[in-house]
């Protein structure tokens, strides 16, 4: 079985005495894993990077990373990670050359053994033959890929990549997601994401947790997530009262979770789809609920979100705290 690199336990941090943007997180993640960090903006995501690569300390509980404890030995900690910020930290008066070259020589690198890692590593992102171009000439995709080289020039054990694709278009985005994984398979590093992309998350992460208002809401791999809801995943649209269609479905079993929509639709996640569903539909009509449409599909992360936190992801992402307002989630129906 694969050893812990990084391990927190009730890790917690309060600003203004009142504001708890992490809540007693307890996490593990293993050594040469790709370990995502999946959650809206405001979750917490970025104060949990900045306690476990000591930017900031633990209002209270504790974090190792790579062995040692980050509150009593910062130093230690920090020799053996890299941090790819959310925000660019480049300098754009230089070129991408001397920027991997001024990272490596302030993190104590000796200038021929930062020469060696940095043409190895400009080739591994592809900018080798634009390393002497000011920075400032660099597309969004070439910085953050220079960014990725840059953290990984002092041979990190564990890489830190804070929303690394926010903003970027489609296409540069999965490039990104390529040299990621190549980097974790040919370097040996472990990574930890943090994102609010569900598509990233599910197509990089071995395993993921995902956050919410601080506080860590469930942990496995996209698949066990996905499979821990229990069925497939039915959206009906239609007119009538739902309160008596919810009546209706809490004597059954095959029903496992249930959210109304704000345009008075529903989404149910039901086991055995082929058998279930006509039931549904009967239910539906004895009800007087008038379906207009009904489509079927396999859950994804999108659904394993809605069911842990009673939300989608993309509408909180869209309007802040007002996405809590958008739906109501009974996650197991009362059999009462």
């Amino acid at each position: 079985m694969l050893e812990d690199i990084i391990v927190t336990e009730k890790l917690t941090k309060v600003f203004n005495k009142t504001i708890k943007a992490v809540d007693q997180v307890d996490m593990g993640v293993r050594k040469g894993e790709i370990f995502g960090f999946l959650g809206p903006n405001g979750a917490g995501k970025t104060t949990t990077v900045n306690m476990l690569t000591t930017l900031l300390k633990p209002t209270s509980g504790k974090a190792i990373v790579s062995g040692f404890d980050v509150v009593k030995h910062p130093d230690e900690v920090r020799r053996r990670i890299g941090i790819v910020f959310q925000d660019s930290v480049l300098e754009d008066r230089y070129s991408g050359y001397e920027n991997m070259m001024l990272h490596a020589r302030l993190w104590g690198v000796k200038k021929e053994i930062a020469k060696e890692r940095i043409k190895e590593l400009l080739e591994l992102v592809s900018l080798t033959a634009r390393a002497k171009d000011l920075v400032r000439a660099y597309s969004g995709g070439m910085r953050r890929r220079l960014e990725i080289a840059r953290g990984l020039v002092t041979r990190p054990e564990i890489l830190f990549l804070d929303e690394p694709t926010l903003g970027l278009d489609p296409t540069t985005r999965f490039h990104i997601w390529d040299y990621i994984k190549l980097i974790n398979k040919e370097q040996g590093v472990t990574v930890f994401l943090t994102t609010h992309y569900l598509d990233e998350a599910e197509h990089l992460c071995e395993r993921l947790s995902i956050i919410d208002y601080g506080k860590i809401v469930t942990t496995g791999s996209p698949s066990e997530l996905i499979n821990s809801l229990g069925g497939d995943v039915v959206k009906i649209t239609g007119e009538g009262d739902v309160g008596l269609a919810i009546s209706a479905f809490k004597p059954e079993n095959y029903i496992k979770n249930v959210i109304v929509k704000q345009d008075n639709g529903l989404e149910l996640t039901i086991a055995e789809s082929d058998k279930s569903l006509p039931k549904i539909i009967r239910k539906l009509e004895e009800t007087g609920y008038n379906a207009l449409s009904i489509s079927l599909k396999k859950p994804s992360l999108d659904d394993v979100f809605i069911a842990y936190t009673g939300r989608e992801i993309r509408e909180e992402e869209a309007s802040g705290s007002e996405g809590i307002k958008k739906h109501f989630v009974i996650k197991k129906l009362s059999r009462s």
